[in-house]
């Protein structure tokens, strides 16, 4: 049973009963991302993901480390465009020290300087190691070629000089303004007793009070050029992509749909054309990405460098082919029936059911039953996909983004259809 609670502060609760397992998974989901910073700012979101494990006034960063170890449980975040989420998951006994901990550094970090100058490094590292994974890469490009001039287009984990110039004062300021209550949601799943958790939070929670009022503009100008990289890597690695729904568009369970045919399983267009029919990659897949006023569609593919320009027209036919013929009925019954078995799979451990509700109420200040989601799955029809085809395919413009060792012929030929 899902259950909501909305607290005077502007805290928002919601908790999922999972009857048949022991464990606890606990998080809080804070609505400010890597696109509401300032340019001077890019970067402190995940920043602030870092610092909140480095102490408090009353634990220390091996302390938070050591106290979790010792509930036999793990403690983690994660930073996006729009949110960053800290989750614990423990057994349901060890729940109130498990909430005490993510309490505390929820709302009294302690910036120590030389904690922030330690972590400041950490980052850094972290951007050399993200730097040497091209095939991560390469869809920041995309975002950034889609979004050009927006924060939609920004790197989640900022810039070396960013990092290097960020104030920790700064990253503080930064916490005040966004971390408060009315902009906080609490998610638990597993074993967990509803009003004992909303009692709980409100004798420990105290989030900075006030706080900015999140302002989002949405992307309005046109996708901008292409990004090709020459780079030397063993792959090509290439990706196309458009623009496409948002989070709130009521066709977005036929895009899931519309998405399982091109690339999302191993049935799929691309993958049986690419991979299996003419062997020109190992990965191969489509994906969708949505964001509260925006969103892409796009394929991916890893290949030999000099089979880039032949793969890229692959994908490109296999586009068309959906702009022109649509789908079929069979593959439209597949998409459903994968996505009703997906998301149900997904659903077995109370880390993913604390993170689908506590996403639902953060950015659609609703959660639905996963009944309710399934049903809309299941009600996705052959027409329901045809209208997506129409609306995000046809007639948009496709963005390509690259990296690998190409030649001048092999760019001018990914760029071709851009």
């Amino acid at each position: 049973m899902i259950e909501v609670a909305r607290l005077p502060s502007g805290l928002k609760v919601v908790t999922e009963h999972m009857p048949d397992v022991r464990s606890v998974s606990i998080g809080f989901w804070v609505g400010a991302g890597a696109r509401d910073e300032a340019p001077a700012l890019a970067g402190a979101s995940h920043f602030l993901e870092h610092l909140l494990f480095k102490g408090t006034p009353a634990r220390s960063a091996r302390q938070i480390a050591e106290a979790v170890d010792g509930l036999g449980g793990e403690m983690n975040a994660y930073t996006t465009k729009e949110y960053t989420a800290f989750y614990v998951r423990v057994l349901s006994d060890r729940v109130e020290v498990a909430l005490d901990i993510l309490c505390d550094i929820m709302s009294r970090p302690a910036f120590r300087p030389a904690e922030v100058e330690a972590e400041r490094q950490v980052i850094l590292e972290e951007l050399l190691m993200h730097g040497d994974e091209p095939d991560e890469i390469v869809h920041d490009l995309l975002l950034e070629a889609l979004y050009p001039d927006h924060p939609l287009g920004r790197e989640i984990y900022g810039t070396e000089e960013s990092i290097k110039m960020m104030a920790s004062e700064s990253v503080a300021r930064f916490f005040a303004g966004h971390y408060s209550a009315s902009n906080l949601v609490l998610a638990a799943a597993g074993a967990i007793d509803h009003e004992a958790l909303v009692s709980g939070v409100t004798e420990r929670l105290a989030p900075p009070a006030g706080g900015a009022v999140i302002s989002r503009v949405a992307p309005s100008g046109p996708a901008g050029p292409s990004r090709i990289v020459r780079r030397s890597t063993e792959q090509a690695h290439l990706v196309v992509g458009v623009p496409a729904l948002d989070a709130h568009d009521p066709d977005r369970f036929a895009l899931a749909a519309l998405n399982h045919v091109l690339g999302g399983g191993f049935s799929s267009r691309l993958v049986q054309t690419i991979r299996e029919e003419r062997g020109l990659a190992y990965w191969v897949y489509s994906y969708r990405t949505a964001f509260t006023d925006a969103g892409a569609m796009a394929a991916y593919v890893g290949t030999a460098p000099d089979r880039a320009s032949e793969v890229i027209k692959l994908v490109h036919a296999e586009v068309d082919r959906l702009i022109d013929s649509g789908v079929t009925e069979a593959e439209v019954d597949r998409a459903r029936v994968h996505l009703l078995g997906s998301t149900a799979l997904g659903l077995e451990d109370s880390a993913a059911r604390m993170g689908r509700i506590g996403r639902s109420l953060l950015v659609h200040d609703d959660v639905w039953t996963n009944a309710e989601v399934e049903a809309r799955m299941a009600a996705v029809t052959h027409a329901d996909v045809d209208r997506v085809i129409e609306r995000v395919l046809a007639g948009a413009s496709r963005t390509v983004a690259a990296i690998g060792p190409f030649d001048p012929a092999t760019v001018d030929q990914l760029q071709a259809r851009s």
